[in-house]
C-alpha cells in the first residue's frame, strides 16, 4: 500500500490510546489536544491532512480530585467559549474536577431528627406521651364539669326548686322596683302575763317551765269570774285559730271563750292532750286551740272562768294563726 500524506501527525498519533503503551511513548507519542466527550472538538480539518482523535484522551495520573499531583496540570481546563446557532441557549459543560475541588456528590438531602438518639428518628414516644396528657386533662376537665353540674341540680332539687336553661326574657329580668305585692303580715302573739286580768287571776312563777318573761305566767284562774282580755290587732278580717299554752294537775280543764263580745257556743277544750298521770304541773305544758272570726283591725279576745267551767289552770301565752 502505498503511503500517503500523513501531514504533520504520525501514525501512532491516529491512536488515542497510543500515549499509553511503552511503545507509543518510545516512538515519542503525546496525548492529543483534540475534544473529548464533554469538551470542545477538534480545529477543523484541513484538506490534505488526516483529522486527529476527538476523543481528548487524558494520561493515567493527570485527572485528579482535590489537591494536584502534578504541578504541570495544577490549572484546570477551561475550554474555549463554543459558536452556537442564533436564538439557541449555550450550553456548557465541564468536568467537575476542572473547577477545582473535590467532585459533589447528589444525594438525598440531609435529615433532621428531632429530639432523638442518633439514627432512631423522630421522639414519637415524647410526642406520644404529651398527646396522652393533653387527652387526660380534657377528660379531667370534662368530668369535673359534668360533677359541678349534677352537684347544682341536686341542690336545687332538695331546695324544691328546678333549674332552667330557657334564656331570661327582658321582661322577666330582676327590677329594682318595689314588688306590688304585700308580704304576709305577722299575726299577734301575746304573753298572758302582759294581759288584762280580772277576778282572782294574778301573775306567779312558782311554777317552772313557762316561756313568758321570767318564767312569769297567769294563775289563780280556778275561780268563778276570773279572765284574761287580749287586744289583738289583724291585719285582715278572716277565720283564724286562738292558740293557747297552759298547764294543768293531768286533769281536763274548759273556760269560755268571747271574740268581740261575743261567747262561743263551746267552751275551749284545755284538755289533758298528752295524756299525763302526773299531777306536778311543771310536767304538763301543752297547747291547744280553738277557731275564732275576727276582723281587720283591734279585736277583743276574753278568756274567762264561768259558772259551769272547770278552771284549774295555768295560763301562759295566747296566738293568733291561720286557720287550716
Amino acid at each position: 500500500m502505498a503511503a500517503g500524506n500523513d501531514g504533520a501527525n504520525k501514525p501512532e498519533n491516529d491512536d488515542p490510546f497510543g500515549y499509553l503503551y511503552e511503545d507509543g511513548q518510545a516512538a515519542g507519542a503525546q496525548p492529543p489536544q483534540g475534544g473529548g466527550y464533554g469538551y470542545p472538538g477538534p480545529a477543523p480539518a484541513q484538506p490534505g491532512v488526516p483529522r486527529t482523535s476527538y476523543n481528548q484522551v487524558r494520561t493515567v495520573g493527570e485527572r485528579q480530585y482535590g489537591g494536584h499531583a502534578n504541578p504541570q496540570h495544577a490549572q484546570p481546563y477551561v475550554p474555549p467559549q463554543q459558536q452556537v446557532p442564533y436564538g439557541q441557549p449555550t450550553a456548557q459543560y465541564a468536568a467537575p474536577e476542572t473547577y477545582g475541588g473535590p467532585p459533589t456528590r447528589q444525594g438525598p438531602p440531609p435529615q433532621h431528627h428531632h429530639g432523638g438518639g442518633s439514627g432512631r428518628g423522630p421522639n414519637t414516644r415524647g410526642l406520644l406521651i404529651g398527646a396522652v396528657a393533653v387527652v387526660a386533662v380534657v377528660v379531667v376537665g370534662i368530668a369535673a364539669a359534668v360533677i359541678t353540674n349534677k352537684g347544682d341540680d341536686d341542690k336545687d332539687k332538695q331546695a324544691g326548686g328546678t333549674t332552667s336553661t330557657a334564656p331570661v326574657k327582658p321582661s322577666e329580668q330582676p327590677s329594682s322596683e318595689p314588688s306590688s305585692e304585700e308580704t304576709p303580715a305577722e299575726l299577734p302573739k301575746q304573753n298572758a302575763a302582759t294581759l288584762k286580768l280580772g277576778g282572782t287571776a294574778m301573775l306567779a312563777k312558782d311554777v317552772k317551765g313557762a316561756e313568758g318573761a321570767d318564767g312569769t305566767y297567769v294563775g289563780g284562774f280556778n275561780q268563778v269570774g276570773s279572765s284574761v282580755t287580749w287586744k289583738a290587732q289583724m291585719p285582715t278580717e278572716g277565720k283564724y285559730r286562738l292558740t293557747v299554752r297552759y298547764a294543768i294537775p293531768a286533769v281536763d280543764a274548759n273556760a269560755t271563750l268571747t271574740v268581740n263580745g261575743k261567747p262561743n257556743t263551746q267552751p275551749i277544750g284545755l284538755k289533758n292532750f298528752i295524756h299525763s298521770s302526773d299531777p306536778n304541773l311543771e310536767k304538763n305544758w301543752q297547747t291547744t286551740w280553738a277557731p275564732v272570726d275576727l276582723k281587720k283591725g283591734e279585736n277583743e279576745i276574753k278568756i274567762s272562768c264561768e259558772t259551769g267551767n272547770q278552771c284549774d289552770v295555768l295560763l301562759d301565752w295566747l296566738e293568733v294563726t291561720q286557720a287550716q
